[in-house]
């Protein structure tokens, strides 16, 4: 048995194509399993369902509701919705009461940090659980 030698004659620009086109076979793999890979994490941000949504707050001269603005991860708006005159004009707290509240539920996104002044605070209380019910209603389960 006799061995002979052989000789693989390899020309550079072949190396050279073999290995680029491998390369771009591994990047095109990796660019398809990023496309194709679920995003769960963002299914798993969203703390609402998007919506408007309303609570009632009772008075003894008429109901009035408020409405909470939601998108999936934050309050929006908060506002009052069918206000009478009779009514504003019986509690002239409420408007500067929702407007308080509002603004710091708008900065922290928090309906627990919300911090109730002593002028009216009562109402304030009140207001703040007919929010808290009309978020409640949009929370993600």
């Amino acid at each position: 048995m006799s061995r002979q030698t052989r000789l693989i004659v390899l020309h550079m620009k072949e190396v050279m194509y073999t290995i680029v086109f491998v390369a771009l076979f591994f990047v095109l793999l990796i660019l398809l399993f990023l496309m194709f890979q679920s995003d769960k994490s963002d299914k798993q941000k969203a703390a609402y369902v998007p919506g408007i949504y309303s609570a009632p707050l009772a008075m003894k001269e008429g109901g009035v509701e408020v409405e909470v603005v939601l998108d999936a991860n934050r309050i929006n708006a908060i506002r009052f919705h069918q206000l009478s005159e009779e009514v504003a004009t019986m509690y002239p707290l409420m408007q500067p009461c929702l407007d308080t509240i509002s603004q710091q539920i708008y900065e922290t996104q928090d309906l627990k940090k919300v911090k109730v002044g002593k002028d009216g605070s009562y109402t304030s209380h009140m207001i703040l659980k007919a929010i808290h019910k009309a978020v409640n209603q949009a929370k993600i389960q």
